[in-house]
């Protein structure tokens, strides 16, 4: 089920590029003109290295809010997501964090981005920010009122939170819930940035008929492992120098994840 139609292997590769702390924000200390620069910088070495799509995120913008930002995220990231669809030919899409999907869904609609990511899109958790709900609802309808073609990947049972309130239902059923809700594709994540997912996890998650993406953990070394499951996999913190997230983007790795795709799918098509 391929996700965009210039994607280069079954399995499309989407690089992370993380904003600068934006304006208002705790450890903000940038010029829009650096943030700028940098997502454009970042944005370019994951294009030359391979990557299928971008997907922006402030994630810089330490600690959240919860489920909405304010003016001057919405306008910071609109600047950058418009520069970004404007000078790259990939598909481009947005997270605006945490769980602001609104915002998202109006940003990516208005600048011409293809896909949102929303945690929070169906039933509840607990995360950092505290208590999270499902913004389906709203979200849709404000894709409706705009007229817009973005669509909803959605997490199901998202990193860096705690699913007992729906401990009782499967992982199976929460797909099937989020299906039901309205969402276009499912991620899939591990635990916490950078940790892996459980690969058992996708398979789960593939009777509710929708794309699935891999949302954490993805590194060279197991790109080839996931891709052969997974229909995208969304790349942010092993493609950094040092693999470490607050650093720029090394193209070489971003090369290596690219490479260890299209060798599957080579041994795959033999």
């Amino acid at each position: 089920m391929r996700l965009f139609e210039t994607q280069k292997n079954d399995c499309a590769f989407i690089g992370m590029v993380h904003l600068g702390a934006l304006p208002g924000t705790p450890d903000s200390h940038l010029t829009m003109r650096e943030i700028i620069d940098g997502a454009m910088r970042d944005a370019e070495q994951l294009s030359l290295g391979g990557c299928d799509a971008l997907l922006v995120e402030n994630m810089a913008d330490l600690p959240y809010l919860n489920g909405h930002v304010g003016p001057e995220i919405v306008s910071s990231m609109a600047i950058v997501v418009d520069r970004i669809v404007s000078h790259f030919d990939l598909p481009v899409g947005i997270q605006v964090l945490a769980g602001a999907n609104q915002e998202a869904m109006g940003i990516a609609s208005c600048c011409g981005a293809r896909f949102i990511r929303a945690e929070a899109f169906a039933y509840a958790h607990i995360a950092d920010e505290g208590m999270m709900n499902a913004s389906a609802a709203e979200v849709l309808r404000l894709r409706k009122r705009l007229g817009s073609s973005v669509k909803v990947w959605a997490d199901v049972q998202k990193k860096h939170s705690c699913h007992a309130i729906t401990s009782d239902a499967r992982l199976e059923d929460l797909a099937h819930g989020f299906a039901f809700c309205g969402a276009d594709a499912l991620i899939v994540t591990g635990v916490s940035t950078g940790c892996e997912a459980h690969i058992e996890d996708v398979a789960k998650v593939r009777p509710a008929g929708l794309p699935v993406i891999i949302g954490s953990g993805i590194t060279a070394q197991n790109a080839a492992r996931f891709g052969a499951q997974a229909d995208g996999l969304i790349v942010g913190t092993s493609i950094k120098v040092d693999a470490n997230w607050r650093l720029p983007v090394d193209r070489a790795r971003v090369v290596a994840i690219a490479q260890a795709l299209a060798s599957q799918e080579a041994r795959h098509a033999q």
